[in-house]
């Protein structure tokens, strides 16, 4: 028996779904969730083989929701993304289906699932989770602080700066640590809004207080908050292409 949750903020969309499954006695469904909150504890309590997922929800959407997940489990989207996206994920995920989704689609997705389940061939999230490029780009950041999901508007971002594996965020309220590379967030912000000035630190331009000389070739950039952060030959040069110098 193979577990499976729905997770999709649309109960009429939720409905359709249990519909589809009914046929399916091999899959048991284990969950339900309106929201990604939601979506992650049943995920972590229930184990499950497979969700389908909406993208666009409130509090914390279905790509954020992955994100916190080590071991994502098989997915399939359910969503009424533009074209674009549905190309960005078609190579990556199960499948998706395109809303209002019809019987035919969904025996199409669900039989392709289990052709790999069977195979025990799940598909590997985590190319679709580097190169997620929806809607523009990202103005928040999603992390685990101590067990609870916290959200981190990119406005309330004093900068970043990598560690080992890991990315520390650092905010009026303290700094928190992501799992994930400088580059990937970088490439997930505003690059109008974010600057790389150095390939530990990465700073929103409206932090930038001054910019002092410091060793041959390198400067420090003195940040409205009070920190100091190296800023390489490299960086000096996207400063000044973004400040217009």
């Amino acid at each position: 028996m193979y577990k499976l949750i729905l997770i999709d903020d649309e109960p009429l969309a939720r409905q359709l779904l249990r519909a589809f499954l009914k046929p399916y006695e091999q899959v048991q469904i284990v969950a339900e969730c309106g929201d990604g909150f939601e979506g992650y504890k049943a995920i972590q309590d229930h184990q499950p083989d497979l969700i389908f997922l909406d993208v666009q929800m409130p509090r914390v959407n279905g790509f954020e929701m992955l994100e916190l997940l080590e071991q994502p489990p098989s997915v399939i989207f359910t969503t009424a993304f533009d074209e674009y996206a549905l190309k960005a994920f078609e190579a990556h995920a199960v499948d998706y289906l395109l809303k209002p989704v019809t019987k035919e689609r969904f025996d199409r997705a669900i039989q392709k699932w289990l052709q790999q389940a069977s195979l025990k061939s799940q598909p590997q999230m985590q190319d679709l989770l580097q190169e997620k490029v929806y809607d523009g780009y990202q103005h928040r950041i999603v992390v685990k602080d101590q067990g609870s999901i916290r959200i981190i508007p990119s406005q309330d971002i004093f900068y970043l700066e990598a560690s080992d594996d890991y990315v520390k965020i650092f905010t009026q309220n303290g700094h928190y640590l992501k799992k994930s590379t400088l580059t990937q967030i970088e490439h997930s912000l505003d690059p109008r809004q974010f600057v790389r000035v150095h390939r530990s630190y990465l700073i929103p331009v409206s932090q930038l207080q001054r910019i002092e000389p410091y060793e041959k070739d390198s400067h420090v950039a003195l940040l409205q908050c009070g920190a100091k952060v190296t800023v390489s030959k490299t960086g000096m040069a996207r400063l000044k292409e973004i400040l217009g110098w």
